[in-house]
């Protein structure tokens, strides 16, 4: 090739890439600031669900084991938290595990049961948890789990008790219907206990019996993967959320979707049926 003749070279790929991956940067995070103006410009959503989707998928996607996909989730809800604090979100609710994940290869459910209990005891001792006073609950059939992770669940949920800024549920060895059906025993025993009558049993006490009792519903349920179902996931709790999908993979979301999910529910108007 003849040289340049304004004496001009072009530069190496690596700088090329280097100046690429920085202009990268300075366009992300110039389209964070300006979603986030928008977003504290208007009331956030008090309670937000997450279904976590998408982790074994992304694993498969990079190349990774199945337990690196799940680690991955593991840290982006940490992350996740950071931004729910950024912008006044007060309870988030999140699906870890389905009582069907637990019929998974034993295999990818004893990684699960590592995952969870490192997750718990290391949330029990985490300063920003303490710094914001996050109180940490565990909903869900919590006996089907491992011992160490029922113990490091209980270590968590005694090491912030008395905390109510904000709340994290975790649902783990969850579902819907099983809720629903532990909601509709317990009001049967009251009833053959002859502390209720049949006949006063309406929406009130169906709630009352449930994981989330002393919680408000959830606002917004937001689902990663490109999925658009609930898939048994705070049935009697979501009847009037808004409802956002994203086609990312959970290990994958970014900032900026989030923002985007919460400016989607600002601009909604919510009838709550009426």
């Amino acid at each position: 090739m003849p040289p340049d003749p304004s004496g001009a070279s072009d530069p190496p790929t690596t700088d090329r890439r280097y100046l690429s991956s920085i202009l990268a940067d300075a366009l992300r995070e110039t389209t964070e600031r300006r979603l986030l103006e928008r977003v504290l410009a208007q009331p956030v959503p008090r309670h937000l669900a997450l279904i976590m989707d998408g982790n074994r998928r992304y694993a498969k996607a990079q190349g990774l084991f199945i337990g690196h996909g799940h680690g991955e989730g593991k840290d982006k809800l940490e992350e996740l938290l950071d931004w729910c604090l950024e912008v006044g979100v007060r309870i988030v609710t999140v699906f870890a595990l389905s009582t069907e994940n637990l019929d998974r290869s034993p295999e990818e459910v004893t990684e699960l049961m590592d995952l969870f209990a490192d997750a718990f005891r290391e949330v029990a001792r985490d300063e920003r948890v303490h710094r914001h006073r996050i109180r940490i609950r565990a909903i869900g059939n919590v006996d089907r789990l491992r011992p160490d992770v029922v113990e490091a669940i209980a270590a968590a949920e005694a090491a912030t008790r008395d905390y109510a800024d904000y709340t994290l549920n975790i649902a783990i060895a969850y579902g819907g219907r099983e809720e629903i059906v532990r909601a509709i025993r317990r009001l049967a025993s009251q009833v053959a206990a002859g502390s209720l009558r049949p006949e006063e049993i309406d929406d009130r006490k169906v709630s009352e019996n449930l994981y989330t009792a002393d919680l408000p519903d959830p606002d917004l349920v937001f689902r990663t993967s490109g999925e658009e179902r609930i898939s048994n996931f705070l049935l009697w709790q979501v009847a009037y959320s808004e409802l956002y999908f994203a086609d990312v993979m959970w290990p994958g979301l970014t900032k900026a979707e989030f923002l985007r999910a919460i400016l989607a529910f600002q601009t909604r108007k919510r009838n709550f049926g009426r």
